[in-house]
């Protein structure tokens, strides 16, 4: 199975690090949430990945173009321009670097994704490249292969960004100084899909696949929800880098399922 990863956006919210470089490729531990994301996907078995770039995508290519050499040992002969690699590090991925336009929306993005799945890609994985989880992906899978609807969203439910208190009149029972849960799912954007979804996407750049196309599936009835009720962060600001930063810089890094 292969995962569509939508990594075109201008992260406009998190503009201390995207004037520079693409959101997705904004590092946590030294690597960028790109990469963690695709570990993610690469514990659970899917390992080809079709990424949809946008802006500032030269980035993304250019890192994946040069991975090799710097996850190798490697000798470098200067005067022949040779260079023989010792040790390569690399993960057995599969990465399609697809430029789908700078102001692209992600339905448009999607569609233009898909012509590079295969005939026997008849369901594939959907996230966006800002957001880690412990979520488990197999399990989803095949959760969405079960029910048999054309499309399958991860609900979250998604930590409160402020502290919380627990009131008893005008005193303070409790005082929570870490963010607690909020009661609501939403989508976490951890999706398995079927290529039944591509008529829904029109042929427009501008569609936005979580208004009508995902709309239209939920009346018709063919949008069901895996929940998960671990592990969820996007990283929309500053803050949320921060705070990643420092969880696996404490080795509490949640999303972090692999080995």
């Amino acid at each position: 199975m292969k995962a569509i990863i939508l990594a075109g956006g201008l992260g406009t919210r998190l503009a201390e690090e995207t004037t520079l470089r693409p959101k997705p490729m904004v590092e946590i531990g030294g690597k960028p949430i790109l990469w963690h994301i695709m570990k993610i996907y690469a514990q659970h078995g899917v390992t080809e990945f079709i990424v949809c770039l946008g802006y500032k995508g030269y980035m993304i290519k250019e890192y994946f173009l040069n991975y090799a050499m710097h996850m190798s040992d490697l000798t470098v002969d200067l005067r022949s321009g040779t260079t023989k690699i010792h040790r390569n590090a690399c993960e057995d991925w599969q990465v399609s670097l697809i430029d789908t336009g700078e102001l692209t929306m992600t339905g448009g993005r999607l569609r233009q994704a898909m012509q590079y799945l295969g005939e026997d890609d008849q369901d594939f994985c959907l996230t966006y490249g800002d957001g880690v989880s412990d979520c488990d992906i197999g399990a989803a899978i095949r959760y969405h292969r079960q029910h048999g609807k054309l499309a399958t969203v991860t609900a979250v439910r998604p930590a409160s960004r402020f502290g919380m208190l627990d009131l008893d009149g005008d005193s303070v029972a409790t005082f929570a100084e870490k963010p607690m849960e909020e009661g609501g799912w939403i989508n976490g954007g951890f999706f398995v899909l079927n290529k039944g979804v591509r008529p829904l996407l029109g042929n427009s750049d501008a569609c936005v696949w979580e208004r009508e196309p995902l709309e239209h599936l939920a009346r018709q009835g063919e949008l069901k929800s895996w929940f998960h009720d671990g592990f969820w962060q996007p990283m929309d600001t500053l803050r949320d880098r921060q705070m990643l930063e420092a969880m696996w810089e404490n080795q509490q890094a949640a999303w972090r399922t692999w080995h």
